[in-house]
């Protein structure tokens, strides 16, 4: 299987300030001169961490996402991060995963960090989002879904009765507004679910203060399936590209078949 080249823009953000994010983004992301595949942004990257959805929801159609189409298709990479979406009423923060030819898929946020009040202002999601690309497979989740390990746990094929040493996925990507005052638990947890789960893990975090005034010092992350860090920034902001080898991944797998112990579940909606 061929690499997979990502970018990771750790950035501060304008607080409810969809006009300057997606100017300032935009011109990152053109200015990415290294070759890419796809570019991973923040959580709620075009306004910040807001609980204002009657103030700064768009439909699908909206201006974000054509931002992102139009953008995917510019710099011809697939264009990931999450923003506030309405639909049939109810708000969502809602990762889009936007391919170059204007083809997407999305992920509802299933967890919400009511220590905030984010579950009184949006709805939860129900279904993980498992992308495809170059025979690579991609979890997409979003921040505050890292502290539930159940909903990125692997379901490999053989836990369902099948021969096979397939897993679920190869990549799994969080998107976060994640404080500095929680950062241990953030670094810990992305290595945890990187071991138990042998899969890369990216973690991009924004920067800066937002309009409440908390503090995000980024500490965004690659992690090689057995917790290895080969990429983590602090504080400042840094657009980063690395290219991953699924030959590492099969390596580990490999030597390390732990997955055939596994316990059986499902995954429900409830």
């Amino acid at each position: 299987m061929p690499p997979l080249t990502f970018t990771l823009i750790q950035t501060k953000l304008a607080w409810e300030d969809k006009a300057a994010n997606l100017a300032m983004l935009h011109e990152k992301i053109m200015g990415i001169t290294e070759k890419t595949e796809v570019v991973v942004l923040p959580e709620m990257f075009s306004t910040g961490f807001s609980m204002k959805p009657e103030a700064f929801a768009e439909t699908m159609h909206g201006q974000t996402v054509r931002w992102m189409r139009d953008t995917a298709a510019a710099k011809r990479v697939i264009l990931t991060g999450s923003i506030i979406i309405e639909e049939d009423g109810e708000y969502y923060n809602r990762l889009m995963w936007m391919l170059p030819d204007g083809g997407y898929g999305y992920y509802d946020k299933r967890h919400l960090f009511a220590y905030a009040g984010e579950d009184r202002h949006y709805s939860a999601g129900s279904k993980r989002l498992i992308a495809s690309v170059k025979g690579w497979k991609l979890n997409l989740l979003v921040c505050y879904d890292l502290r539930f390990p159940v909903w990125a746990r692997q379901q490999a094929p053989a836990l369902k009765g099948e021969e096979s040493n397939k897993s679920e996925y190869d990549v799994l990507i969080y998107v976060a507004n994640w404080p500095e005052r929680r950062i241990h638990a953030w670094r810990t947890l992305l290595q945890a679910r990187a071991i138990e789960n042998q899969a890369y893990v990216i973690g991009l975090n924004r920067v800066g203060y937002d309009g409440n005034e908390i503090y995000h010092n980024g500490n965004s992350m690659v992690i090689d399936p057995l917790g290895d860090i080969l990429y983590e920034k602090q504080h400042d902001e840094d657009i980063f590209t690395i290219t991953l080898q699924k030959e590492r991944l099969d390596e580990v797998r490999g030597k390390f078949p732990f997955w055939k112990d596994g316990d059986k579940f499902i995954i429900t909606n409830e």
